[in-house]
């Protein structure tokens, strides 16, 4: 009897120690996701944290912050407006232009809290992609693993330091919590949670298109992980296994907000002309680069170097045995996700990688690239699945340890971080990023005048006219180098030499004059200058009244026009001229001139008014009338 109550008393010990084992072990298992959140977030402020010292990008920066008057004015009513009805940018991103606003309203011009916003916005989509994969799959670690490639792999720091790429992180935002919500739907298929998942959409879509294959990425996810399709690899399901047309059928509404945006995104790269002019390639050399592409996108996958901001477009110069290799590829790994589709990830992670891409692949080109990382961005996630789910499942069948495959996983990352904290580097400022821009790439115009730009920035005007001079050699239909060198030939008074390079500008412009608005408008008003001091006053009109029709805002052209109406008695229409130069910015030289101009009306009592506000706005009025003396004097 005492043996029996003995034995029943060590039963009970153990019984009661198993209990607080596997209640240690449950504790463990909730820890573990949100430990794997925290690491998450360091590892992603390690890498990025440098940003909030780097300046604006002097490429698409000044479209999306610097020079956009309508972000600059902060957010309003007719900012609102504005942004729903603009096709700035080439695009329809209303989300995006007021997030733009709303940082200029809070930040001004202090570049650091625009990237502040942008690394806030990667880490919520680290954080999301991590909690949406593994409520979706029940695989914390593996997830974790995903999260990690994305936060920290070198393509995405493109996505993440440039400030103009908002719309990339933003529209992630809603693309990713669309996806999480889409699993709560289907848990239980209801109205009011289908709506959910379209709202979300909607907003993605307003913030960048680049999220228009939503629906494609939903099908797949019923595929796996969340095992809804009828042909599905799994045996347990969320309900019954539906039929591919039915689940087809089920994403029509988001397949016609998706038809909408497409048809929007089209009108406005037409209404932009980015879908048209000199660099425009055919239909043909088009299907080249996008196999190509595809190929180099799994290249920088798995091997991040050389990346670029800009990589130019071949032509049709690539060699026909490259487009075949690339095909032959693409072919080979689709053979081989079919053929084990069991393996759901596989398959699943493959046709996200290539679907996401279809509508950035360059089939319908966009600007002047061949490929871009940011495009990388919400693409390279299935392949990072198909990495960190293929390598686990490896591992795990040969019966090595978490402990060794948690050593590997962190290798990796730690590798990443150290190539991504040097991309990162690159982008300190302008002249470095473009340096490296043209290390890594060749026949680069684009890189060769924006450098030009940074260094002109920095006051390094001769090693810069070098760099316009090499763009235009490459490309002789980039306006934009022509431009500027013919502002160095004026600045330098060779005015022959500078006007055959503003009737240059002039003809290149002429195909799509309002795609190149600001540069057409700048070299009429350069060339009425050259032609004011040159004393050819009809000459100077024309330029300078072709300028002002072109860009109502340019107060230098307004200026010049002005000058030359009093040249030619005309104080009236001088005074019309100052009016428009004061109302773009008041200041001294524009008040000495509406001066003059109303002393030679005969209005004096209204020229000695607008002299004492030149003297009470400026630092030094002798200054300001001796600059009006030296143009009125031409």
């Amino acid at each position: 009897m005492d043996r029996r109550a003995s034995s029943l008393r060590v039963k009970s010990r153990k019984t009661e120690g198993h209990r607080r084992t596997e209640a240690s072990a449950a504790t463990a298992d909730r820890r573990r996701p949100i430990l794997f959140g925290l690491l998450l977030i360091v590892a992603t402020l390690a890498l990025y944290w440098p940003v909030h010292g780097y300046p604006f990008v002097n490429y698409d920066d000044e479209l999306y912050v610097t020079y956009n008057d309508h972000v600059k004015a902060g957010l309003h009513w007719e900012t609102v407006k504005w942004a729903f009805t603009s096709f700035d940018a080439s695009n329809w991103h209303p989300l995006t232009w007021l997030s733009h606003a709303t940082d200029y309203s809070l930040f001004q011009m202090n570049s650091g809290g625009h990237h502040d916003v942008n690394l806030l916005l990667h880490i919520v989509n680290v954080l999301l992609l991590f909690y949406v994969l593994w409520r979706a799959t029940g695989f914390a670690g593996r997830s974790f693993v995903v999260a990690g490639l994305f936060a920290l792999h070198p393509v995405n720091v493109e996505s993440v330091v440039w400030i103009a790429e908002r719309k990339n992180l933003l529209s992630m935002v809603f693309f990713l919590l669309a996806l999480g919500a889409y699993r709560w739907y289907a848990d239980k298929p209801r109205i009011d949670r289908y709506l959910l998942v379209a709202g979300l959409f909607i907003l993605g879509l307003m913030s960048k298109p680049q999220v228009i294959t939503l629906p494609f990425v939903l099908l797949l996810w019923d595929y796996w992980p969340l095992h809804r399709m009828a042909v599905s690899p799994a045996t347990e399901r969320r309900g019954p296994g539906r039929a591919l047309s039915w689940l087809v059928l089920e994403k029509v509404p988001l397949l016609v907000l998706s038809v909408v945006s497409a048809v929007i995104t089209i009108k406005a790269q037409h209404a932009a002309g980015a879908m048209s002019g000199i660099n425009w390639q055919p239909f043909s050399v088009r299907l080249e680069n996008a196999v190509i592409a595809y190929a180099r996108y799994v290249g920088k996958a798995f091997w991040p170097s050389n990346l670029a901001l800009v990589y130019p477009h071949p032509g049709n110069s690539i060699p026909i045995w490259q487009v075949a290799a690339a095909l032959l590829f693409i072919l080979a790994v689709t053979v081989v996700v079919v053929r084990f589709r069991s393996r759901g990830y596989l398959l699943v992670g493959w046709l996200w990688f290539l679907g996401t891409l279809v509508p950035m692949i360059g089939l319908v080109q966009v600007g002047v690239q061949a490929i871009a990382d940011r495009y990388a961005y919400l693409s390279f996630i299935g392949l990072f699945v198909m990495v960190a789910w293929g390598i686990a499942e490896w591992l795990e069948a040969r019966g090595i340890a978490r402990a060794w495959r948690t050593a590997l996983a962190t290798a990796v990352l730690l590798a990443l971080f150290i190539v991504a904290r040097m991309q990162v580097d690159y982008w300190s400022d302008n002249v470095a990023l473009w340096t490296h821009v043209l290390d890594v790439t060749s026949n680069n115009w684009v890189a060769e005048n924006n450098l030009a730009h940074a260094l002109l920035n920095v006051d390094k005007e001769e090693e810069a006219s070098g760099h316009f001079q090499a763009a235009v050699n490459i490309n002789s239909s980039d306006a934009d180098s022509t431009l500027n060198l013919g502002a160095y030939e004026q600045q330098h008074k060779r005015f022959s030499a500078a006007l055959e390079q503003y009737e240059r500008v002039v003809k290149l412009t002429e195909e799509n004059p309002r795609l190149s608005l600001p540069i057409r408008a700048q070299a009429f008003r350069n060339m009425g200058y050259i032609y004011l001091s040159q004393g050819d006053h009809q000459r100077a009109r024309s330029a300078f009244e072709q300028a002002v029709n072109l860009n109502a805002k340019d107060g230098e052209a307004w200026i010049g026009l002005g000058v030359v109406e009093q040249k030619f008695g005309e104080p009236q229409a001088a005074v019309q001229a100052y009016s428009k130069v004061l109302e773009i910015q008041p200041f001294d030289l524009g008040y000495v001139l509406m001066a003059r101009a109303l002393e030679q009306a005969g209005r004096g009592q209204e020229a000695e008014a607008a002299m004492q506000k030149a003297a009470q706005m400026s630092r030094n009025i002798q200054k300001a009338q001796l600059v009006a003396d030296k143009l009125l004097s031409q």
